[in-house]
Formats: C-alpha cells, sequence, structure tokens
C-alpha cells in the first residue's frame, strides 16, 4: 500500500535552555545548560536540590518564559503549567507553518494529539492541599480542567479552532514520541491532512520530586554542581534531572503542504512502538524492545541501519536506562561505530512526557544544520559503550541525512521516531 508521505512544516520549544525552537537549539548546541538550583522551599526534606527550570523574563530578557503574548490573563487562572507551556509552543509551531485554519474543512481535517506523562500534578496537589486545610468550598471550578493531562491538547484545539481527531497519550516518558506517531498514523489513514504533535510537562514540585527520590531514581551527587547532574552514559552519572517545557510539531502530507505552498523542513519517515512486558520502572538488560520499536521504525521507512546518521538518545543518565539503551542500539545498529549518539537530557534534565517532543525537535535541528548537539558531563564513557560513536562534550559537525529520536517510559512503552532530508 503506498502511503502519503508526512512532512513536517512547524516546530515549537519551551525548554530549561528557554523559549524558542532556534533559540534552544543555539544555546544547546554551544553547550550550555538548563539546569540549576532548585528553590529551597521545594526541595528542603529532598535529596535532590537540582532541575530544568523553564526560566521566566526576568531571569532571562532574551529567552526567558513569558505566556501574556499567548494566552489572556483570565485564561491563564484555569489552567496549570503544563497547558500554558502546550499553548506557548503550539503557538510557534503554528506561526511557522503558516497554518492558520479558517474554513469548517481546514479545522475538520487538523488533529491535536498532545502527550503529558502526568498532566497537572501540581494543580492537583494545590486542590488536595486546599481541601484539607479550607475545606471543598473554597476549590475552584476549574480545578479538574486544570490538572486534567488532555486538557493541553484541548485548550490548543480551542485556541486554535483545530475541530479534527484529538488524543493525549499519556505513556510516560514515550508520551511524546507517541504523540507524533499517533499523528502520523491519522494523516497516513487520511483521517487528518495536518496535525499539531508533541508533548508538555511541568510538574516540578515537592511530592513529584520525593517520589523519585525515594525511588532513588534521581540524581543527588552533584547538587553543588547542577550544570553537571545530568551526565548521560558516563560512569559518575547517579540519576535523571527532572525538566520541564513542552516541544510541538506540525506535521502534514506532503501534498496538503505542497498546495498550500508551505516551507517543508524535512520528511517524517519512520515510527515504531514495542512493550517491553517485562518490568515496571526498568527495561531488561538486554534492551529488547527498545530495539524492536527501532526496527519497526526503520522497517516503515524502508531504511537499513547504516542509513542512519544520528540519533537522540533517550538516555536519561540512570545506569539501569542508559545500559539498556546502550545494548539496544547496539544490536540494532552493530559493534562498529556508526551513527553518532547525543543525549540532549544532559542540557535539559528529563522532562518526561514532554522529552520526545522536545528532542524530536532537536534531532530536527541536528537534520537541518548538519550538527550533533552534545552530550553534557560525559568525561569517562561506560565502558558498555566502547565501540558506539558518543558525542562528547562538545557539539559536532557532520553530513546529517536521517535522523532517530527514542522515547522509552514506565510500563515497558517504547517509541522510536525517524526523520529524514526530503528527497
Amino acid at each position: 500500500m503506498n502511503r502519503r508521505r508526512i512532512v513536517v512544516t512547524g516546530l515549537g520549544v519551551v525548554s530549561p535552555l528557554g523559549v524558542g525552537a532556534d533559540l534552544s537549539w543555539q544555546r544547546l548546541i554551544e553547550g550550555r545548560s538548563g539546569i540549576r538550583l532548585l528553590q529551597d522551599s521545594l526541595v528542603s526534606d529532598v535529596k535532590c536540590k537540582v532541575g530544568g527550570v523553564v526560566p521566566s523574563r526576568d531571569e532571562d530578557p532574551e529567552g526567558g518564559y513569558s505566556p501574556d503574548p499567548v494566552i489572556a490573563t483570565k485564561d491563564l487562572r484555569k489552567m496549570d503549567r503544563f497547558i500554558a507551556f502546550a499553548l506557548v509552543a503550539a503557538q510557534e509551531a503554528l506561526q511557522q507553518a503558516g497554518w492558520h485554519p479558517s474554513t469548517a474543512e481546514e479545522q475538520m481535517r487538523t488533529a491535536t494529539i498532545i502527550a503529558s506523562g502526568i498532566g497537572g500534578f501540581p494543580a492537583l496537589k494545590q486542590a488536595v492541599e486546599t481541601v484539607a486545610s479550607r475545606g471543598v468550598s473554597r476549590l475552584s471550578p476549574f480545578t479538574v480542567p486544570a490538572f486534567l493531562a488532555n486538557l493541553a491538547a484541548g485548550w490548543v484545539s480551542i485556541q486554535n479552532g483545530l475541530k479534527g481527531p484529538i488524543s493525549t497519550p499519556v505513556t510516560a516518558c514515550a508520551a511524546g514520541v507517541q504523540a507524533i506517531g499517533d499523528a502520523m498514523r491519522l494523516i497516513q489513514n487520511e483521517e487528518a491532512d495536518i496535525a499539531v504533535c508533541g508533548g508538555t510537562e511541568a510538574c516540578i514540585d515537592r511530592v513529584s520530586l520525593g517520589s523519585f527520590a525515594a525511588a532513588r531514581a534521581l540524581s543527588t551527587n552533584f547538587n553543588d554542581m547542577p550544570k553537571h547532574a545530568s551526565r548521560p552514559f558516563d560512569c559518575d552519572r547517579d540519576g535523571f534531572v527532572m525538566g520541564e517545557g513542552s516541544g510541538m510539531l506540525v506535521i502534514e502530507s506532503e501534498d496538503h503542504a505542497h498546495q498550500r505552498g508551505a516551507t517543508i523542513l524535512c520528511e517524517l519517515a519512520g515510527y515504531g512502538t514495542s512493550a517491553d512486558a517485562y518490568h515496571l520502572t526498568a527495561g531488561p538488560e538486554n534492551g529488547e524492545g527498545a530495539a524492536r520499536a527501532m526496527q519497526a521504525a526503520l522497517k516503515q521507512a524502508h531504511l537499513a541501519p547504516y542509513a542512519i546518521d544520528h540519533i537522540n538518545a533517550h538516555s536519561t543518565s540512570t545506569p539501569v536506562g542508559d545500559r539498556s539503551e546502550i545494548a539496544a542500539i547496539r544490536s540494532v545498529f552493530g559493534d562498529k561505530p556508526g551513527p553518532g549518539i547525543s543525549a540532549t537530557k544532559s542540557a535539559t534534565g528529563h522532562l518526561l512526557g514532554a522529552a520526545g517532543g522536545l528532542e524530536a525537535v532537536f534531532a530536527i535541528k541536528a537534520l537541518m544544520n548538519d550538527v550533533m548537539p552534545p552530550t553534557l558531563n560525559l568525561s569517562v564513557p561506560d565502558p558498555a559503550a566502547a565501540g558506539l560513536r558518543i558525542v562528547g562534550p562538545a557539539a559536532e559537525r557532520r553530513t546529517i541525512s536521517t535522523v532517530l529520536s527514542n522515547g522509552f517510559g514506565f510500563g515497558g512503552v517504547n517509541a522510536s521516531v525517524i526523520f529524514k532530508e526530503r528527497s
């Protein structure tokens, strides 16, 4: 069966490196870090003291976050932070794509697929605290809409008049990649012509931090050096750093892009997903499930492994997760130096359900600029990665025509997506 070719026409970012796809990318390849010390009121009794926080406009006049140009003040009071991030990132992506549907047909053919691993956790926690201290009568009528994970997609749909299919993958840290894959399938199956897709997350909170710390998943050895805390593939890694933000794409059929004269950034060529059926929070040591997701993406893209020039790894900086992905990459791509591998969570921290969206943007930027972003803090690579070509603390120039980006999550969810130059 001849499937519709899918292309990317818009990118949008809210990240710890700043707001805007171009600015975040530039800071990434310069080797800058968005990880910092968290406020003591947030982590006074939490062993991990660092996080990848989106800077405010006051903190970062050039690239800081402000919802004001996109969200009315009266609406901002009705939503949790993860929703606001999604609206800002989606607005940037739609602006770049030049897509502002006005006819009924255009609206009904536009899908909105926006993932979140956790949703409005801070809003939910605040509601519980309000009930405990002041009673249920003090709850806002917008309490539930503020924290529901699908309300990011809902707000983006409402604000932009997008009346096509709408959904929200909530598959932990694979959710952002699955949102892109789900949107791709809708367009291939002719249920939509164009889609806003990606992920959003904002759950840096005392309870979430404490919960991950209780599971010994967070970095605690670099509290006095926050920028060194996220160190994927490095021997001194001791856990992940929680981040927040949003990464959005506008994707559409190639015919649709041509018909409206859109600028095409690249092709979305393949998507694969799988389940480990192994463990609640850890993948198998041999990375078998992750390997199957990458192989499925390659099959859909009609590509051999040697055709991949660059991988944006899921690598979170946890010893178990990193080694499982190393094993998966080795099983798919072999022992010889193959694609250059970058772990951009070293600069942003782990955005959970938004990670796949942000890292897809970075993968596309690598493709467009022939630059592989750095893996910060890679001082002594894990011996398990010997023979693989992991990009170190400085960006590397290399001709890139095809990239793969991974996302893996709790519950044994694996997802991979492939972008390539338009041929």
